[in-house]
């Protein structure tokens, strides 16, 4: 048997050794969160949004649709993907990266690679740099997408089976202002935490709009009333496009534009969890 002092000597050198143990451990176990929850960078719409469009099914005047006629008709168009592009935009800012001073793959290779970026859940954390899809020969997702559309849009999903998300069923039954409020705080707590948010529009039952954007960024307060926030449109690959929330009327609107007419719209997240 060890004398007292001895003994206490032994247990405060075991104490001593697992208490630094126990910090290292925590530590580790932190920059392990930090780098598997890397915070999405700010997105910038000429670099990271895509180079080509989104076509519309039919003709627009003034926001009204009208069936396509003639030569219009006939021409092959990339059409029906608003929620591809607004979900490969989300996954591309977060899981992929770009080397413009490599040689670019061939297309073979690229298609592989698009593939990777894709087939990883948009909902999921952000990648930090050093596990991210290379994509070599690009500065970004805008150069790329403009260069190589043709390989992007065949690897980047088909657009029918967003008409048969479970989640659209949110458009039927959760109408009210109450829904449209607590989206409008998930939408701020999304944006605030550095994240994207995929907006699916629509003025259900009426058809005016039924399509899907992604928010990227809150302007600073130009009204005491309206909140401002700046969109990418699929159909608008020029420019960004902008969707308010009213505190009055506590709704939603989106701007005017040749294939909307403009005014109030409900508002659903898209891509923020599993099935929805």
């Amino acid at each position: 048997m060890l004398p007292v002092d001895r003994a206490g000597e032994a247990l405060s050198g075991i104490m001593t050794r697992e208490i630094t143990s126990t910090i290292v451990s925590a530590l580790l176990l932190s920059f392990a969160c930090c780098e598997a929850n890397a915070l999405t960078p700010p997105l910038h719409f000429k670099d990271d949004t895509v180079g080509f469009a989104n076509m519309t099914v039919f003709e627009y005047e003034n926001g009204i649709a009208h069936v396509r006629r003639g030569e219009s008709a006939k021409q092959k168009r990339y059409t029906r993907r608003c929620f591809v592009l607004c979900r490969t935009t989300m996954q591309f800012k977060k899981f992929a990266r770009f080397d413009p001073h490599a040689p670019p793959l061939n297309d073979r290779d690229l298609a592989e690679r698009i593939r990777q970026v894709t087939r990883r859940a948009a909902w999921r954390d952000t990648l930090p740099e050093n596990q991210r899809v290379v994509f070599p020969g690009y500065a970004n997702f805008r150069e790329l997408s403009t260069k190589r559309g043709y390989v992007v849009q065949r690897n980047i999903g088909y657009g029918w089976p967003t008409y048969w998300r479970l989640s659209n069923a949110r458009t039927l039954f959760e109408t009210g202002v109450g829904y449209q409020k607590r989206t409008h705080e998930k939408l701020n707590s999304v944006l605030n935490r550095g994240d994207l948010f995929v907006a699916f529009l629509t003025t259900l039952p009426h058809l005016r709009i039924n399509h899907a954007v992604l928010v990227f960024a809150k302007k600073p307060g130009r009204s005491a009333d309206l909140d401002h926030y700046c969109v990418y449109d699929p159909n608008h690959p020029e420019g960004p496009r902008e969707l308010t929330w009213s505190k009055s009327n506590r709704s939603f609107a989106y701007q005017k534009d040749w294939d909307f007419v403009g005014g109030n719209v409900r508002v659903y997240q898209l891509y923020g969890v599993w099935l929805q």
